[in-house]
């Protein structure tokens, strides 16, 4: 075996998203399993330049997990040609022009989503990274959820016969900050910081249904600011100006319409975070994070509505569950070892920056749908 050294710029692990998800249980996770082993005799080792604004912040993370390097100085990082791949975990007014830094240095770029705070960045960001030559992926961690992976295998087997409707509930309480502490960051609820729900849902939404179902069409959506005030992280009150709720409907090719509801001021009432439940004339499935139920048409009762007489049986219970049949690794993790096999072997990979760019238009087109009160067109984009 031959170990191939990969140093990776990561920009953003001080958050909780990039220090949990891509530092702790993608990037070092594969360190300790010993590398990614690409099958041609060559093993990836990934070796982390964390960056960040905050330098005692990052100087105990690298003490922490005996990481050796580590900068304030994103342009000093990005000069380095050791540096092959650039990632981005920061705030989102911030991203876009990091990335341009990167492409423009020839860095491979691995990004969070949204790609930038509107789609004209968004789109200049993936014409940019064309025109250079290099690879670029953005995380697309919804679609590798083991409840949305049997959501696929039931779509692919052709379960379902012919979709007919999605519909999605997402969300959870997000305490304001003044009697228990916020477990969110403060910059999600101010928009001029690039925060609110539909900015950061409604890209997730875009790449769920477009894989899924097929491409969105159509958008109607009405956002709503629930939480008026909020407290922040040094416990000071401060006006919420993002929208902290999103009603949406979405028109997908094919006839099948999608409603998702994503709210931060909403107390759970079902099995998981997020669930979908899809409706096909052959057969209903209920998919959330892990698990996955399903009800065939021939299987299916005959309920009838009568609200004089109580429910004599329960209508989860006649549901079957879906079997894991495989190991499910972390979401995060599976697709940076794609990505990373896209760099380093050529495999296939096409959660690109194009795609990122359509998860901003569905945010970009869901604002604007719900300031105009209309359902507004969503047209196909390209480079």
């Amino acid at each position: 075996m031959t170990r191939k050294t990969v140093r990776i710029a990561m920009n953003g692990v001080t958050g909780r998203m990039g220090y949990r998800q891509h530092l702790v249980r993608s990037i070092l996770a594969l360190r300790d399993q010993g590398g990614l082993d690409l099958g041609d005799g060559t093993v990836l080792w990934p070796e982390p330049v964390l960056l960040g604004r905050r330098e005692h912040a990052l100087k105990a993370l690298a003490e922490q997990h005996g990481l050796e390097h580590w900068s304030t100085d994103v342009d000093e990082v990005l000069a380095d040609p050791t540096v092959e791949i650039y990632f981005d975990a920061q705030v989102t007014s911030a991203r876009e022009e990091a990335i341009k830094k990167a492409i423009a240095a020839g860095k491979h770029i691995y990004t969070e989503k949204p790609t930038a705070t509107g789609l004209d960045g968004a789109l200049e960001l993936a014409r940019l990274a064309h025109e250079k030559g290099i690879k670029h992926g953005v995380v697309q961690d919804k679609l590798f959820l083991p409840g949305l992976l049997k959501l696929k295998r039931l779509i692919d087997g052709g379960f379902f016969g012919r979709i007919l409707s999605i519909r999605g509930e997402f969300g959870y309480w997000v305490f304001e900050g003044d009697w228990q502490s916020a477990q969110r960051p403060s910059w999600n609820y101010r928009a001029e910081d690039g925060g609110g729900i539909v900015v950061d849902m409604f890209p997730h939404w875009e790449y769920v249904l477009h894989e899924l179902f097929g491409r969105v069409t159509s958008v109607q959506a009405l956002t709503a600011t629930h939480i008026p005030q909020r407290w922040d992280e040094q416990d000071k009150p401060y006006d919420a100006t993002a929208d902290d709720a999103a009603y949406g409907v979405f028109e997908l090719e094919g006839g099948a319409i999608a409603q998702i509801n994503s709210s931060w001021a909403v107390r759970v009432n079902r099995d998981e975070l997020v669930e979908f439940q899809v409706d096909g004339t052959e057969g209903s499935a209920v998919a959330g994070l892990r698990n996955c139920r399903v009800q065939h048409r021939s299987a299916t009762p005959k309920p009838v509505w009568n609200p004089d007489i109580p429910a004599t049986y329960s209508f989860r219970d006649q549901w079957q569950e879906i079997p894991d049949n495989a190991e499910f690794d972390n979401g995060f993790k599976a697709q940076w070892e794609l990505f990373l096999r896209h760099v380093y072997a050529d495999a296939p990979y096409h959660w690109d920056l194009l795609a990122g760019a359509r998860g901003v238009q569905l945010a970009e087109l869901g604002l604007k749908s719900s300031a105009e009160g209309r359902r507004l067109d969503v047209p196909e984009i390209a480079l």
